[in-house]
């Protein structure tokens, strides 16, 4: 059949149009694969992490469990609107059931920084204008919303510390200039009930600057069960040495933060206890024999109060009765330890008067059931594992509920036991980190889930069988924006040091990982004592940090050492006297290990570490001949310039083992740096003084050792604020990169 030329040129056209349509569709299908693979390779940048958080996970916010009804709240924040809402939820169907409180309809309050209930849970105590001391102190001002008359009353117009409602809720009792007041919400009086409070001399109700930071407590006062007594600790700070850092700022002259800081083995505060009579307005010393007073509490008498005590070396604990009404006082538990002993949150009274707490005197941490006069009815748990916190005593079914390392020393699992130590029952024990949020009536709890490949992960749970109700909130937007990352994995292992010792270790590699190659591998550790930075759960910033150093080409190990925690007191226990000695070992020989790994350039091996691990770091670089470099932030460089409580805690003090805390200073190693060492501090760390850096700078510069060292104006123990991290670990970066 013969074709014209007018119907050959539109099938020739049809038939090159068919085929540049295929070739767009291969076009676009390989572009298609090119962008896939290119999203997969993303490179992590220090502005992801520092500056945009781009890998912090989504939670829920001051998640707070009722006690009086199944119910939780959490503190939302409206981007859009700009306001803050206290939210109401069920527990059962985790619904929203309505907002308790909403800055928007109370203009007064911008901001809610943390908020209390009482006991009763008709009011809300809202803190906003935070103005922070130290770590954990600040002060603040204070409302009280009625939530049954829909009021907001300013609680006074001071800025106060630590308000905390009478059990009654008609009072409150708070601490302003070192001094305790009570307020009364139904008069709208106050009552001042110590006057003596000055700043660096006398402190009524709450911490000095050691207890704070070494005991994590700050008020230091409690209401009896019937609101008629006040319990508070004074500290007498005149003879504890002064400490003054100099505050650079903006303006012309620098001024002076002088706080009362003592060093291992000078004067403490000298503690005394006090019982306050509200109806009497009268305080009554109770002569306690106490050189440390960590911890009070009102039992379930309302006369009742317990106290616990330890003296200096902290090795001898007490917990003491004493009778509010008679004013004697009893031991009703003593527990005495070669090393130290350590004190408790977990101390719970039962109606009885019977008591539950945690101690490590079969060798790992546990849970006891004592009678009121102290005797003991039974170890509730036991096994070669650790409790590591304890939830709560429901009455009703007899049952503790805690959190330990049974599913291994690295991960956390939830579980249930009967007061008499039978049935147990694993609830939450997926390899990972479970932690637990229990409704008022323990018949549910909100489990948060996360490992080291998972982020943040919330589920709410049926604690009797452990089963998953349903899922409350995910991070799948965080996983899939992970994903497009080229990271590698953070991969968990033991390493048996030559003395048996088996020691918890991960390492993150390339994700283009060849064995054939050498890798420099940079080592982390922090090693303090009952520390642990080898826990299977997420982390979203230092991690990723070594992811990215990974896509640079290292190989970056972690390993907990002797002295660490979760593994049995002997474990953590065995460094006593002598911090920095078997951490020291454990960290070189670590290395000596990997670094003969055929994957690993043994020449090129780096470590660093912050406070703790900045100590360990500057000895690893001074005494470690496995190391190339090194980087400390932060460092404690001798342990006679940190405090007493910790200090002496490991150490006992100076005078009486002089030999701990020099032989293993880097001060006394400082003429062997041979090495590349980077030195990094705040001038205003009031934890671990600039004086430190500063005294091993001097030996540096005496013996002529040439190094590198940044110093951060203004910047405390954590070298934060507006651009300060992101700075800091360029710094480290280019540190690593330069010279390993």
């Amino acid at each position: 059949m013969v074709i014209s030329e007018k119907k050959r040129k539109i099938v020739a056209t049809k038939n090159i149009l068919k085929m540049r349509t295929k070739m767009n569709y291969f076009w676009l299908f390989l572009l298609a694969i090119s962008l896939n693979v290119s999203a997969q390779n993303k490179q992590i940048t220090l502005k992801d992490i520092w500056i945009d958080y781009a890998f912090y996970p989504k939670g829920m916010t001051n998640l707070s469990a009722l006690k009086n009804t199944n119910q939780y709240t959490v503190l939302n924040y409206d981007y859009t609107n700009l306001n803050y809402t206290i939210d109401l939820y069920n527990f059962s169907t985790l619904e929203k059931e309505k907002t308790l409180f909403d800055t928007k309809k109370f203009p007064q309050i911008k901001r809610i920084n943390s908020y209390t209930f009482n006991k009763q849970e008709d009011k809300i105590l809202i803190a906003t204008n935070k103005e922070p001391i130290f770590r954990r102190s600040f002060s603040a001002d204070f409302y009280v919303f009625d939530l049954k008359k829909q009021e907001l009353a300013k609680l006074t117009d001071k800025k106060i510390q630590e308000p905390l409602f009478s059990p009654q809720g008609d009072k409150v009792a708070y601490v302003y200039k070192n001094n305790i007041y009570i307020y009364d919400t139904q008069s709208k009086k106050e009552q001042q009930v110590t006057f003596d409070g000055e700043k660096n001399k006398i402190i009524n109700g709450t911490s000095d600057w050691v207890y704070e930071e070494e005991f994590a407590i700050v008020r230091t006062f409690d209401w009896n069960a019937d609101g008629t007594q006040l319990a508070y600790i004074r500290f007498d700070e005149h003879e504890v040495p002064e400490f003054s850092m100099d505050i650079y700022g903006t303006t012309l002259y620098p001024t002076k933060d002088t706080f009362k800081y003592p060093k291992a083995g000078e004067k403490n505060s000298v503690v005394s206890l006090y019982l306050y009579d509200v109806k009497a307005g009268k305080a009554t010393q109770i002569p306690l024999d106490a050189y440390y007073i960590p911890r009070l509490q009102w039992t379930k008498e309302a006369n009742i109060l317990s106290v616990q005590t330890l003296n200096r070396h902290q090795n001898d604990f007490n917990i003491i009765f004493v009778d509010a009404s008679t004013k004697k006082f009893k031991s009703v538990y003593h527990e005495v330890d070669k090393a130290y002993v350590s004190i408790t949150d977990d101390l719970t009274f039962l109606d009885d008067n019977s008591f539950i707490i945690s101690s490590e005197k079969d060798g790992n941490n546990h849970l006891y059931h004592y009678d009121k006069n102290g005797k003991l009815i039974k170890q509730i748990t036991q096994g070669k594992w650790e409790v590591t916190e304890y939830y709560g005593y429901n009455p009703k079914a007899k049952q503790i509920y805690y959190q330990s390392t049974e599913p291994g020393s690295i991960n956390r699992g939830i579980y249930s036991i009967a007061l008499s130590g039978k049935n147990k029952k694993g609830l939450a024990t997926t390899e990972g980190t479970n932690e637990a949020t229990f409704s008022p009536d323990f018949s549910l709890f909100i489990n948060e889930y996360s490992s080291a490949q998972k982020p943040n992960f919330y589920t709410l749970n049926d604690s009797k069988t452990g089963k998953v109700v349903k899922e409350i909130l995910n991070n799948k937007e965080l996983e899939d924006k992970i994903a497009t990352y080229n990271t590698g994995k953070k991969e968990f292992f033991e390493l048996t040091t030559k003395n048996g010792d088996k020691l918890n270790a991960w390492m993150i590699k390339p994700s283009d990982f060849n064995e054939n190659k050498k890798y420099p591998l940079l080592m982390f550790q922090y090693s303090g004592p009952g520390s642990q930075q080898v826990h299977n759960s997420f982390s979203g910033f230092d991690t990723f940090w070594y992811y990215m150093l990974a896509q640079k080409g290292y190989i970056v190990l972690c390993v907990d050492g002797r002295g660490t925690g979760y593994k049995g007191a002997a474990f953590k226990k065995c460094t006593y006297k002598q911090l920095g000695k078997y951490e020291l070992e454990d960290q070189v020989e670590a290395a000596k290990i990997v670094g003969n790994y055929k994957y690993i350039d043994k020449d090129r091996i780096g470590i660093w570490g912050w406070s703790f691990g900045g100590f360990m770091a500057s000895n690893c670089i001074l005494r470690g001949e496995v190391f190339k470099m090194s980087i400390a932030v932060a460092p404690v460089t001798n342990w006679r310039f940190y405090d007493t409580v910790y200090t002496e805690r490991y150490m006992q003090t100076p005078q009486e083992n002089p030999e701990g805390y020099d032989n293993n200073s880097p001060l006394t190693y400082a003429k062997n740096l041979n090495k590349k060492f980077l030195l990094v501090h705040g001038t205003a760390d009031d934890n671990v003084h600039v004086q430190n850096s500063m005294r091993l700078i001097e030996s540096f510069v005496q013996y002529d050792k040439q190094f590198e060292w940044a110093i951060y104006p203004d910047k405390n123990h954590g070298i934060y604020g507006g651009n300060t991290r992101h700075h800091l670990y360029e710094k480290l970066t280019n540190f690593v990169l330069n010279n390993l």
